[in-house]
C-alpha cells in the first residue's frame, strides 16, 4: 500500500532571468512502512522536496497525497491539524526546549496538540532510545548524540504515520551517526512508520530500503526494492 504519492510536483522561484526550477515534475510513490533516503549535492532540490512533502512550503504545481489525502487541497486549519498529528519532523538542529527535560521535550508535541501524553508510550520511547536514565536531564546536560535521540523521540511521540528527517546526522560524529541511523531503522520498524530522510552522505543512505537521487531538481530512482 502506497502511503505517499507525488504527482508531477514542481517548485519554481523567481521569474524571467531569476527563475529557478528547484523541483521539476517529481512523481514517485512510497509504501507504508518504507524507509527512503533522498541523496544529492547541496542545491540539488532535496530540501525543497522534503519541505513540500511536509507541507512546510507550497508547490508551484502538482500534488502530494499522504495517506490518501491531497494535503494541498486542505484549508489552513485542516492542514495544520493533519500535519501535527500525522507527520513527525527530525531536523539537523535538534531544536530542543532548553528549559524542559528529556521526557518533557519528547512529550511536547502532544501537549501542544492538547493531548494527554501516554506515559507507557513515552516510557517505551525512552527505553528504545537509551534515554531512560537521562529522562530528567536538561538538553545542556546531554551529548549531541543524546540530544538527537530526544529529537527522534519527539518526532515519534504523536505516533505519526509519516516521518521526515532532514540531515539527522549532520551534527554528529561517525559513531553517533551510525547509532542514530540504527535507532531510526529500529523505531520505524517497530511502529510501522514511513520514513523519508535527506542526506548528502551516501554511506548513511544505505541504511534505507530505497534510495532516490535529486540532481538539478530532477528526482530519479537510484536503488532499492522497486
Amino acid at each position: 500500500m502506497d502511503i505517499l504519492v507525488t504527482e508531477r510536483l514542481c517548485k519554481t522561484y523567481g521569474k524571467g532571468e531569476t527563475r529557478v526550477d528547484a523541483l521539476k515534475e517529481a512523481s514517485f510513490t512510497v509504501a507504508k512502512g518504507e524507509f527512503v533516503s533522498i541523496v544529492g549535492p547541496s542545491g540539488s532540490g532535496k530540501s525543497t522536496l522534503l519541505n513540500l512533502l511536509g507541507a512546510l512550503d507550497v508547490p508551484t504545481s502538482g500534488k502530494v497525497l499522504l495517506d490518501g489525502r491531497d494535503i494541498y487541497a486542505m484549508n489552513e486549519n485542516e492542514l495544520s491539524v493533519f500535519r501535527r498529528r500525522n507527520i513527525g519532523f527530525i531536523f539537523q538542529a535538534y531544536n530542543l526546549v532548553p528549559e524542559l527535560n528529556v521526557e518533557e521535550n519528547i512529550a511536547l508535541p502532544l501537549l501542544l496538540d492538547y493531548q494527554k501524553p501516554d506515559k507507557r508510550h513515552i516510557g517505551e520511547l525512552l527505553d528504545i532510545l537509551g534515554l531512560t536514565e537521562r529522562r530528567h536531564h536538561l538538553p545542556n546536560q546531554l551529548s549531541g548524540g543524546q540530544q538527537q535521540r530526544v529529537a527522534i523521540g519527539r518526532a515519534l511521540a504523536t505516533k505519526p504515520v509519516f516521518i521526515l528527517a532532514d540531515e539527522p546526522t549532520g551534527n554528529l560524529d561517525s559513531k553517533n551517526s551510525a547509532e542514530v541511523m540504527n535507532l531510526l531503522r529500529l523505531s520505524v520498524a517497530k511502529y510501522r512508520q514511513t520514513l523519508i530522510m535527506i542526506t548528502h552522505n551516501s554511506n548513511y543512505a544505505t541504511f534505507a530500503d530505497r534510495v532516490l537521487g535529486v540532481e538539478d531538481g530532477v528526482v530519479t530512482e537510484l536503488g532499492g526494492d522497486r
